[in-house]
């Protein structure tokens, strides 16, 4: 998102668990389109709330999971937010050798890509008429 869209929004990742360490899968094929996750921390929804990150702040909630959805439906009890689920295939356990996991969350990260441009048009550019 950031990649794509720079200052225009403020983006915050949360889950639904924080398992601490970003998958290694995801941070190589972010890597091959020029994103860098190697220093990105997995946060849940509580622990953004603990890190002083005010909930009601944000517009948009979009959920990766059926769990994460739920999650977020239920934060719509407090604060005003909207939630938009898409349904990304989760490339966790997909693929018996190391080129078929790439090649699942290559297809992920995609789908991912795919659902903002569609959602949020195209990246912006810079001084320089470049994009992403």
């Amino acid at each position: 998102m950031k990649k794509f869209y720079g200052q225009r929004a403020y983006v915050q990742s949360a889950g639904v668990k924080n398992d601490l360490d970003i998958d290694a899968f995801a941070v190589a094929v972010s890597r091959e389109v020029g994103v860098e996750l190697e220093r990105h921390r997995v946060r849940s929804f509580e622990e953004m709330k603990d890190w002083g990150d005010d909930l009601s702040g944000f517009d948009l909630v979009v959920a990766l999971s059926p769990a994460s959805q739920r999650q977020a439906l239920e934060l719509t009890r407090y604060f005003h937010l909207d939630v938009e689920y898409w349904p990304i295939l989760d490339p966790t356990g997909i693929g018996e050798t190391r080129e078929a996991k790439l090649a699942a969350y290559r297809q992920a990260r995609d789908q991912i890509r795919d659902r903002m441009l569609e959602r949020f048009g195209p990246p912006e550019v810079n001084e320089n008429g470049e994009g992403p």
